[in-house]
């Protein structure tokens, strides 16, 4: 994916509104990272610096270019207003008549939802998992049970016999 990402880069580095970068979460990005919800590497984020969202498509050099061609490029924000279509601007102006801690609590709030709803799958996935390890042993212990019962033994019996008699198809 490296190689791919660097040449992205590349193709974009002095483009004047779209930026393609790396940080390295490990060191001096590690504070960027973390307040990004980055726990695994690669992760590619983007959008609004204040909102970025995490990129699910291909990872091909091909697929990022398209995608950086497409889909970076200058939102509704309160720096790009007049990109907002009436609808987003009257959400935008309410945002911006309250205060920062106004905001800070409706933020915080949708915050604590988004780990919930993060904690809750969570949740769900191990008991699918416990599920599935349940599943497998009794598939396991019934596969063993037929295999010791004597299936070894009947088909040994059975290719002993091929000269005997032949077998339909």
């Amino acid at each position: 994916m490296k190689p791919a990402w660097d040449g992205v880069m590349a193709e974009y580095a002095d483009h004047p509104t779209k930026l393609v970068a790396d940080v390295d979460c490990t060191a001096e990005g590690k504070p960027l990272c973390d307040s990004n919800g980055v726990k695994g590497f690669p992760t590619l984020k983007y959008g609004d610096p204040a909102d970025l969202q995490t990129y699910e498509g291909s990872r091909d050099e091909k697929a990022l270019k398209k995608f950086a061609e497409e889909k970076l490029v200058p939102m509704c924000s309160p720096k790009n207003i007049d990109l907002c279509d009436d609808e987003k601007k009257k959400e935008l102006e309410k945002y911006m008549a309250m205060d920062v801690e106004e905001l800070k609590k409706l933020i915080d709030g949708q915050e604590d939802d988004l780990k919930k709803i993060e904690e809750e799958f969570k949740k769900s996935v191990e008991g699918l998992q416990k599920l599935y390890e349940g599943y497998t042993k009794d598939k396991e212990e019934k596969m063993a049970k037929l295999k010791d019962g004597g299936l070894g033994l009947m088909k040994s019996v059975k290719a002993s016999r091929k000269g005997e008699a032949k077998d339909e198809l």
